[in-house]
């Protein structure tokens, strides 16, 4: 049966002839836990939530007529939960068989590389988002009505039916947010994950600084 992280831990996070007071020992074992569990517990609940929402977005668009957007932005937040759960799997491949100590930083080492690896995607995902968006609002026939109503009959310049000038401003910002999808990304990471992060870094330094 493999051992649970509590009854792991008992050794505490130092070498077994470290002069440190139990207590401590155990109150920075209680803490590693608390950051660990909440992070999975949260991680999971934001997966599940993305799954939720990909499928209220897919009924929804075909309600308002804009069912492409809705199909691309299915597919795209799948594939993220998909990437994310593979990710996941990595974290239970951690030797347990270690302290507290141990297990936090191959613990910090694979949170690190996760995010990493939506960082990397961040660059691709938000100039989808745009474009997912763009063509189900193209392809939506009472759109294109509303915004000539809006625009009064007037005609962009158009070369082979294409309207130049918009086509330019939509590649400006598909550009744009592929250079900054990485910034987006680490914005949105540190208002959800950002209070976690910062116990982990601090955690991990007290550790080490009591280890000597």
């Amino acid at each position: 049966m493999e051992k649970s992280i509590e009854s792991i831990w008992k050794q505490g996070f130092l070498e077994n002839d470290a002069m440190v007071a139990p207590k401590l020992n155990n109150l920075y074992n209680q803490k590693s836990i608390h950051i660990i569990d909440k992070f999975k517990r949260m991680f999971k609940i934001n997966l599940n939530a993305l799954v939720i929402f990909s499928f209220f977005v897919l009924v929804v668009s075909f309600f308002v007529k804009i069912p492409v957007m809705g199909v691309l932005m299915f597919i795209l937040f799948n594939v993220i939960v998909i990437v994310n759960k593979r990710l996941l799997k990595g974290l239970n491949d951690i030797d347990k068989n270690v302290s507290s100590y141990q297990y936090l930083k191959s613990f910090d080492t694979w949170m690190k590389s996760q995010i990493e690896v939506n960082y990397k995607m961040s660059r691709y995902i938000y100039p989808y988002i745009f474009i997912a968006m763009v063509s189900g609002f193209g392809f939506s026939s009472q759109f294109r009505e509303s915004l000539n109503r809006m625009l009064g009959g007037y005609q962009p310049y158009m070369v082979f039916d294409i309207p130049v000038f918009w086509v330019l401003a939509m590649i400006v910002i598909i550009i744009l947010l592929a250079i900054f999808g990485g910034r987006i990304y680490k914005w949105d990471l540190n208002i959800v994950y950002g209070r976690i992060i910062k116990k982990l870094d601090e955690l991990i330094t007290d550790m080490e600084d009591l280890r000597g």
